[in-house]
């Protein structure tokens, strides 16, 4: 199989590095499409003021610093949530509020603006929705690792998912990528290696039900580029990070039906060595 050549400048786009189940909050939210994700409406104990569909959003914050928030009116359906261990830590809760509240008016205002359009166009208006549900992929004494199951549809023909990283740095107290640990995008792909290459192929071939051609020119054949990827950090000791996953969303690794590829790696001594200096103590490789 060839490896594409990738792109240095890394775009988001899940899987459990550890056994349980990532974006940052601080950059713009991407305006992807995406299947509607059901998810448990939360019985209100705040309530907000009405929106632009006429309806009033629900939340629920639970007392251990978790937070549930469920929205649905004529125009859309927004879910929103993060667990305790995201909740607990003030500035983390309040930089992902601040996302919840920057999706939902998005969601609101675009969804709003394609009812204005379909009824002038005379068509019917198909409700538009996003969901995201953080989890946390391991605690650490110094760090805490996050992934975001997102889904968002806009009225097409389908919707599509994504995953998201966050990774907070407990004593510095900010957010960033888990590729930001990396010394580069490239660096990264480099310690990779063939090893995600070929999971991936072993993945696809089971999905297919055959092998990938060596010599294929489908672009659904290829190993997408590290700018296609997104990478979560995870650990099996909770003391070190020693797993790494690397996440290729629909269309990135294969046709919409094969849906996301989670492909789950140990950190090994050249994944180790890619890892910025400043990390390195929060790294151990398992080989």
């Amino acid at each position: 199989m060839k490896r594409l050549v990738s792109v240095l400048a890394f775009a988001g786009a899940v899987a459990a590095c550890n056994g349980e189940d990532a974006g940052d909050p601080t950059r713009p939210a991407p305006t992807a499409t995406a299947t509607p994700a059901p998810g448990a409406t939360a019985t209100p104990t705040t309530t907000g003021e009405a929106d632009p569909g006429g309806e009033v959003p629900s939340a629920e914050s639970t007392g251990n610093g978790a937070r549930e928030v469920a929205d649905e009116t004529d125009d859309f359906l927004f879910e929103y949530s993060y667990p305790v261990e995201a909740g607990r830590i003030a500035a983390l809760s309040a930089l992902l509020d601040r996302w919840l509240d920057r999706q939902r008016g998005e969601l609101a205002r675009e969804s709003a603006e394609a009812r204005r359009e379909a009824r002038a166009d005379g068509f019917p208006y198909n409700k538009h929705s996003y969901t995201a549900e953080w989890k946390v992929i391991t605690e650490l004494p110094n760090w805490l690792s996050l992934s975001a199951d997102i889904s968002t549809y806009t009225g097409g023909a389908h919707g599509n998912s994504r995953v998201e990283s966050l990774v907070w740095d407990k004593q510095k107290g900010r957010s960033m990528d888990a590729i930001e640990l990396f010394a580069t995008p490239a660096a990264l792909e480099e310690a990779l290696g063939e090893r995600f290459c070929d999971a991936l192929d072993r993945e696809r071939a089971k999905r297919r039900g055959e092998p990938v051609p060596e010599d294929s020119s489908d672009s659904f054949d290829q190993c997408p580029g590290i700018d296609e990827l997104e990478v979560l950090v995870g650990s099996s000791n909770r003391r070190t990070f020693n797993r790494l996953t690397v996440y290729a969303g629909p269309y990135v690794a294969g046709p919409y039906a094969e849906g996301a590829y989670a492909i789950d790696l140990p950190i090994d001594r050249a994944l180790r060595a890619a890892v910025k200096p400043e990390y390195q103590g929060a790294f151990a490789a398992r080989n």
